[in-house]
């Protein structure tokens, strides 16, 4: 069984584009945990849930780090995780994309033969001047990414592991933890980083379609959301000029048809109106937003940023020279 594993917070205006993509690539199974939801998405999992494919868990607070963590050692000892041969985390605005054979899991793992652990990197995929939030699939809306060969930064190259999971004791947000005995890497190179190395291209196998902005309007409502490993962390505009990149246009995931998956989950008379109303909850949150000066503060910075610019190697040596990367 090759098992996906996600935490959720308000996001339920994106699980069933995320579940049908995920599925159509071979995922059999989906652990996923939700905490302190006030947009249906429990409830979305729920019936998702109910419909098979997907096991739902709670993951209420406090926790001592952040949900995602707290997320991670529950599932280390569920039994979804047991019976897995394979896993990976995968957040919520996080797409596999694998660029080999028939564009399928299985065709992932042959490409890298023997390998205990599959390290994808980050491609990042910027907001291109997108406003309004909207009820289409991301995949679709977009499409403008950073160079294949990034200089800097380095957390935009920051990796997602699939891998085999007898190999190691538990999951790990980047890579698992804990390896049984000596294990094989696909990229031996990343040694123990959890970022490729700059200015190379890491998309020849797969790549992980990171669309961390979205929509403006969206970026303010997760801003309000928080970060989903970091308690009380903030994002701010420094983690939305570290990923803001639209210099290259990429439709490769497109290479994968889940519009007939994601119509089958809209259809679902339960499903379809919970999506419908985590949609709504999302504009009315981000109108509640704007009535306060400092969200207002942020989306006027929004729309005035242009997007990142992208460094030459000259450029980025002139950051890294102060510290060994």
């Amino acid at each position: 069984m090759k098992l996906a594993i996600l935490t959720v917070k308000n996001e339920g205006a994106f699980l069933l584009d995320w579940v049908a993509h995920h599925r159509a690539i071979g995922f059999d199974h989906i652990l996923a945990f939700s905490n302190d939801c006030s947009d249906g998405s429990d409830a979305m999992l729920d019936r998702l849930a109910a419909l098979g494919g997907l096991t739902h868990v709670p993951n209420p607070g406090p926790w001592e780090e952040g949900p995602q963590w707290a997320a991670l050692r529950k599932a280390a000892d569920h039994p979804d995780y047991a019976r897995a041969d394979w896993a990976m985390v995968i957040d919520i605005d996080e797409y596999l994309n694998i660029l080999t054979g028939d564009h399928s899991l299985e065709a992932l793992i042959a490409a890298c033969d023997g390998a205990d652990a599959i390290p994808v990197t980050w491609r990042m995929f910027g907001n291109a001047g997108v406003v309004a939030q909207g009820d289409r699939p991301i995949t679709e809306v977009f499409t403008r990414a950073a160079p294949a060969v990034l200089h800097w930064p380095w957390r935009a190259l920051m990796v997602k592991t699939l891998f085999r999971t007898k190999a190691f004791r538990k999951p790990g947000v980047h890579r698992p933890k804990g390896p049984v005995g000596p294990v094989r890497l696909s990229d031996p190179g990343l040694g123990q980083r959890l970022f490729s190395a700059p200015g190379q291209d890491h998309t020849r196998l797969a790549q992980i379609n990171h669309y961390a902005l979205g929509a403006m309007e969206d970026y303010i409502v997760k801003c309000d959301r928080g970060r989903a490993n970091r308690e009380g962390a903030a994002f701010d505009m420094s983690y939305w000029c570290d990923r803001n990149f639209t210099a290259e246009e990429d439709r490769s995931i497109l290479a994968v048809d889940s519009t007939g998956l994601r119509a089958a989950l809209r259809a679902d008379p339960i499903l379809g109106e919970l999506h419908r109303a985590a949609v709504a909850w999302r504009q009315a949150r981000f109108a509640e937003l704007m009535a306060e000066e400092p969200w207002r503060a942020l989306f006027g910075r929004l729309l005035m940023t242009p997007p990142a610019r992208i460094l030459g190697p000259e450029e980025a040596a002139l950051i890294r020279r102060h510290r060994q990367i």
